[in-house]
């Protein structure tokens, strides 16, 4: 009871009548019909039908093939309207990953864009691992760094966020305001611990200043805030989620090659279903008006 297209050729049969109108219903040759229906009954080892002049009459084996097939007929149009429908809609589980030191601005986004939609479950997963879009892991993905090259995902050029150095009054009190980059070799730096960070500036810290200074590594960005706003040394903070002056200090302003290349990576699968294209027109708006972050 393994192949459909047999159960499915007997249920037309059982359905019409007759050899000829199953295989007009199927768009398929009336020896097809007879070779589905006689394979069936060799495997069943009984008979499905009793066949007259006038066609094929069900027989109570039949009749009962009849009643299951017309209920599993059933449940795959239901089950294709529903998957059109949902294609159609937006409702279900929308999934976006992102880097953490995003939230900031898109959190906000998705609040507002689930109270739009209702029936709209949202799921925001926060990692530096690039989630497999073409397994469904996420229907949009906020990546950093270079361009995805994976053939079949969309890229979409997002934006721009720009990095500035940071340090608390008290630490700079202590050690003192680097005045050039030549200064940057007697401070302690809070920094990605992977060198191969997309991020540039952490790319370039892992350059540019001796490891020995590197005192304080983390891979999550709120880790490398908090280790920052705590005192443990310089560190990066993007200009829109830079606080007020009180507690932090800025050491030195944006450069061009500290600059954050985002982009908005889709699987072509998804791309075009009426969830996700309504999630990144409703994102681009809303991301026009974040300060300090270069919306392209």
């Amino acid at each position: 009871m393994t192949n459909w297209d047999e159960i499915r050729t007997a249920f037309h049969v059982a359905r019409i009548g007759t050899v000829s109108g199953a295989a007009e219903a199927l768009g398929v040759h009336h020896s097809t019909v007879i070779r589905h229906v006689d394979a069936l009954e060799g495997r069943m080892g009984v008979r499905l039908f009793q066949r007259h002049a006038r066609g094929y009459t069900p027989t109570e084996a039949g009749a009962d093939l009849l009643r299951v097939a017309q209920a599993t007929e059933d449940q795959f149009t239901q089950l294709s309207g529903r998957i059109r429908g949902a294609g159609e809609s937006v409702a279900g589980e929308l999934v976006i990953t992102s880097l953490a030191t995003f939230s900031a601005l898109l959190t906000p986004i998705l609040v507002k864009f689930q109270a739009r939609h209702p029936g709209l479950v949202v799921r925001s997963l926060t990692s530096e691992r690039l989630y497999r879009l073409q397994y469904g892991e996420a229907h949009v993905a906020i990546r950093a760094g270079a361009a995805s090259e994976e053939p079949d995902n969309v890229v979409q050029p997002f934006g721009e966020a720009h990095f500035a150095l940071y340090a608390t009054r008290d630490y700079l009190e202590r050690r003192g305001m680097p005045e050039s980059d030549a200064d940057l070799a007697t401070h302690d730096f809070i920094v990605h611990d992977n060198p191969e960070t997309p991020a540039p500036f952490y790319r370039w810290l892992h350059e540019t200043v001796p490891a020995e200074r590197l005192v304080f590594r983390a891979t999550d960005d709120r880790v490398l805030r908090d280790a920052v706003e705590a005192g443990a040394g310089i560190g990066f903070i993007s200009t829109h989620d830079a606080p007020p002056g009180e507690t932090l200090v800025r050491v030195m302003a944006p450069r061009p090659e500290w600059t954050a290349h985002f982009w908005l990576v889709t699987h072509m699968d998804l791309h075009r279903t009426t969830k996700v294209q309504s999630f990144l027109a409703f994102l681009k708006s809303e991301a026009k008006g974040w300060s300090n972050f270069e919306v392209e």
